[in-house]
Parts: C-alpha cells; sequence; structure tokens
C-alpha cells in the first residue's frame, strides 16, 4: 500500500535529506504535475508554469536541509511555489511598460505641471444639463402662442 503524495516516512524522508537520487525522482514526479496544474490555474503561461516549477525544485533541494518532515512535503513545495509566484509577480509589475492612462493623462499638463485645459466640473455640467432639459421640458408644454412669445423673448 503505498502511501499519498503528501505523506513521506521517516526513512523516505531521511533518503530525501541525503539527497539520494531515486528519492527525490519520486518527490519530484509525485509534485510536479500538481504543481504545475497550480501555477497554470493562477495565470501563467506555459513557459512561466514550467519556469515556476523548476524554480520550486531548486529551492527545495537548497532548502532540504530546513526541512524536518513536520509538515507534509506538499506543504513544503506549494508554500515554496507560493513565495516563487510572489517574486514573480514583483519583478513583473517592475517591469511591466507604464499604463497607457499614464501617458493620457500625462498629456493634460504642461512642462510646469499646470493643466493645458482646465477639466470640467462634471457636478456642474451634470446639473446644468439637467436643468437644460427641465427648462425644455416646461417650454415644450406651453401651449404654442405662448411657447413662441417666450422664445421671442429670450432670444
Amino acid at each position: 500500500m503505498s502511501q499519498p503524495p503528501s505523506a513521506i516516512d521517516p526513512d523516505q524522508l531521511a533518503r530525501v535529506q541525503r539527497r539520494d537520487p531515486d528519492a527525490l525522482r519520486q518527490v519530484a514526479e509525485d509534485r510536479a504535475r500538481p504543481l504545475y496544474r497550480a501555477t497554470r490555474g493562477m495565470g501563467f503561461s506555459q513557459v512561466d508554469a514550467e519556469d515556476l516549477v523548476q524554480d520550486v525544485f531548486a529551492t527545495f533541494m537548497t532548502s532540504l536541509d530546513r526541512f524536518e518532515g513536520r509538515s507534509s512535503v506538499n506543504t513544503w513545495v506549494f508554500g515554496i511555489l507560493y513565495r516563487k509566484v510572489q517574486e514573480r509577480r514583483r519583478a513583473q509589475s517592475r517591469e511591466a511598460p507604464h499604463d497607457p492612462i499614464d501617458e493620457v493623462f500625462e498629456s493634460q499638463f504642461d512642462a510646469r505641471g499646470s493643466w493645458i485645459t482646465t477639466p470640467v466640473d462634471v457636478e456642474r455640467h451634470v446639473s446644468s444639463t439637467q436643468l437644460g432639459q427641465a427648462i425644455r421640458d416646461c417650454v415644450d408644454r406651453l401651449p404654442d402662442g405662448l411657447r413662441e412669445v417666450f422664445e421671442l423673448r429670450q432670444m
């Protein structure tokens, strides 16, 4: 009866910590696919997912001395994956070009940082639009003769 991929017996733990090739291969084979699926599920491309899984196993190998077996191997490698994903996303955000909205926003200012064209006060615009519509509605309800008099007087 074999153990689930998350479990590791003390003998296998000792073999992994000694970096026994067969034990390490078994750990990698049991956990590579779930790690890959997790990274793809987080929105990473195939290439990035493969790189992240490789990074996880490289870190796992360098941190074996700290792995005491108190948690499952799955918990350990998924913890590594979580940190690697955070590192990758931070690096991508630093490398990402500025959002195009930045250029649009910056184009609204001159070299001294002043508005090129003063923006419209949205509340004022909406209230004047609503007031204009209310006046048009009232004028439209006037009898024809009074409406003509009103419009001629205002013009």
